[in-house]
């Protein structure tokens, strides 16, 4: 039996799709197809931003609704008039950093019919003649400026949604601070209508326009010259250089947190445990191979909590990453999100694998780094009774010896992978 959760009685599985969402443009309603032009006039509700209502205002019959703050008590009012003709106007691409994906979560989508008009990115795009595949497309529009550092690499074209008026000089100078005052930025204002324009800047350090309509994108062409290995361009690999984080000494070589990643072996969507994590460097290196990872920190240290939450907001991946201050494992039962990958950076116990590997999601990667004799002995047995990989890394790096250069060799490194049995995969015949 399906519940009746709809205002006209009609159930969940007999309403047909009642709830449009459109995207309107600068060019208003002329910009619509007929289909989307019919549900528009015959809607009961209209919701949307007042600029949305201003330009679908000349086909508006039923009434129109604002968006309240905070949002969600206006989809809790569309929720209530769920069977009834609705109609949610929008920007361009209601799916892409749109009210879709908010509405999504609340309404089924085949209670829903879209109609999308072309982007805000698709438009910029076009006018610059933009691949958008090659494209990072950065929205800072009720965001930190800091999500622009995940996109921050010498060469590429980055085009940024923008929150206002204030943004293209604000980015400007948040990229000046980073050593990329030599890049070339592009405003582009009110595409598709009446004040569009599209206004060349040949070097953001040189960039003091205040004129600026409020409905903008930016266009970045990055460039970063350096003489010095901190102002060497980001790389797309990690194993970045252990200063680009801040950290009091907790932090594993970069050769190390690279074969870690390659352990970890990240799957779209999947959820990594960082434990001990000292400065965070492994769950943000985790973070900024895909968007679609998330992760979790766990670290005891309040003071290395605050420089994780540091360097996560730096890296841009704060949004996507939970930091939980407590000593593993009695902390971990305060998260809610279930492990695909498990690290454990720092004070392995047998308590500890055992939990790691019963929390791990079927197929999940444990890999676990040891550079003491007591944390060797525990790997070595975990890997008698588990199997899995046991590898030991001994790295050595040039250093001044006296007047002369000689090889100055780190700790070893233990490291044990594990995976867990696939419960869903097919039986081997």
């Amino acid at each position: 039996m399906i519940k009746d959760n709809s205002a006209t009685g009609a159930t969940a599985s007999e309403r047909s799709a009642w709830l449009t969402i459109m995207g309107i443009n600068e060019d208003g309603i002329d910009g619509l197809n007929p289909v989307a032009r019919s549900a528009l006039a015959a809607a009961r509700v209209v919701f949307g931003g007042k600029r949305h209502l201003s330009l679908a205002a000349p086909l508006i019959q039923g009434d129109s609704e604002v968006w309240q703050s905070p949002i969600e008590s206006s989809v809790e009012r569309i929720r209530q008039l769920a069977g009834q003709s609705i109609v949610v106007l929008a920007s361009g691409d209601p799916f892409l950093y749109g009210i879709g994906s908010v509405l999504a979560r609340a309404i089924p989508a085949a209670e829903m019919q879209v109609f999308p008009a072309p982007s805000a990115f698709s438009l910029a795009c076009a006018r610059l003649g933009w691949a958008q595949q090659n494209t990072r497309l950065v929205s800072v529009c009720g965001r930190p400026l800091a999500q622009l550092d995940s996109a921050l690499l010498h060469g590429s074209r980055v085009m940024v949604l923008c929150a206002g008026a204030e943004s293209p000089r604000q980015i400007a100078e948040y990229l000046c601070q980073r050593g990329y005052q030599h890049s070339r930025m592009t405003v582009l204002e009110a595409l598709g209508g009446a004040d569009e324009r599209v206004r060349h800047y040949v070097r953001l350090g040189a960039f003091d326009d205040n004129n600026i309509h409020p409905l903008n994108m930016v266009a970045l062409e990055l460039s970063k010259v350096g003489s010095g290995p901190s102002e060497a361009a980001a790389s797309l690999a990690p194993g970045r250089p252990r200063d680009d984080f801040l950290n009091d000494g907790q932090i594993s070589r970069e050769e190390i947190r690279a074969t870690v990643q390659a352990r970890l072996a990240p799957q779209q969507g999947d959820c990594l445990w960082d434990i001990g994590a000292g400065s965070g460097a492994v769950a943000i290196e985790w973070l900024l191979l895909d968007s679609s990872l998330r992760a979790v920190a766990v670290e005891r240290h309040p003071e290395r909590c605050r420089r994780i939450e540091a360097n996560a907001q730096r890296f841009g991946v704060a949004d996507r990453l939970t930091v939980v201050e407590g000593a593993a494992p009695g902390i971990i039962h305060s998260i809610t999100a279930t492990p695909n990958a498990v690290f454990i950076g720092g004070g392995a116990s047998a308590e500890m694998v055992e939990r790691m590997t019963e929390m791990l999601e079927p197929a999940g990667r444990l890999v676990t780094n040891s550079v003491t004799l007591e944390s060797d002995a525990l790997l070595t047995e975990s890997y008698r009774r588990l199997g899995g990989t046991l590898s030991r890394f001994s790295i050595e790096c040039c250093a001044p010896l006296g007047a002369l250069t000689g090889w100055e060799p780190a700790r070893s490194i233990m490291q044990w992978c594990w995976q867990k049995p696939d419960s869903h995969a097919e039986p081997t015949l």
